[in-house]
């Protein structure tokens, strides 16, 4: 074997959907547009005569899709598993579409394996992120594999966790054992 191909490794055609819907999510956020019009756009480019773009596969498709209608439960997921110390919306973006297609994929998605999704999450994580994200994407995916079935019921079911929430409205000693990032103190007065 030459030693131009011993770190070679083959990537299916999944893995290569997986990467452009991380690339597409990405795109989205940092334009601020809607990750499926993206998709439009690039199937009317990939159609023209002399075509500018490469069609979008159908799996990075039914991903983007996917995201995109389970956005709001997938960030919910997603908050919950993430280190204390760290929010969502504070992680860089691309690590954010990273989770994002990976936890649609675990949740959403029973033909895939929870351990290819975790698997493939971090060494897109490796190539597109920094040194530190593969570790930090593998431990919250981790997480989540670890509690898989009941993440799928609850996100076929999310009225139920509201429904077990709100048995207890305004119950304080719910809120003292919610994690607080150092940097809040919006309910410091309240825990004093």
């Amino acid at each position: 074997m030459s030693e131009s191909r011993q770190g070679y490794k083959r990537h299916g055609s999944r893995y290569k959907a997986r990467r452009r819907a991380v690339d597409i999510l990405f795109e989205a956020e940092s334009r601020d547009v809607d990750p499926v019009a993206i998709i439009e756009d690039r199937h009317t480019l990939s159609k023209a005569i002399e075509p500018v773009v490469a069609p979008v596969a159908e799996y990075t498709e039914a991903i983007i899709n996917g995201v995109a209608i389970e956005l709001d439960t997938i960030d919910a997921l997603l908050s919950e598993h993430i280190a204390d110390t760290w929010v969502l919306d504070r992680l860089p973006s691309v690590d954010r579409a990273v989770l994002r297609v990976a936890c649609w994929e675990m949740i959403y998605n029973p033909d895939v394996p929870v351990t290819t999704a975790v698997v493939e999450a971090v060494e897109i994580a490796s190539q597109y992120s920094t040194d530190n994200a593969s570790a930090y994407i593998n431990a919250t995916l981790d997480g989540m594999a670890n509690r898989i079935d009941e993440l799928r019921e609850r996100a076929s079911n999310p009225n139920g966790k509201a429904a077990v929430e709100s048995q207890n409205p305004g119950d304080p000693s719910d809120d003292e054992d919610t994690p607080v990032a150092p940097w809040d103190d919006s309910l410091e007065d309240d825990r004093a």
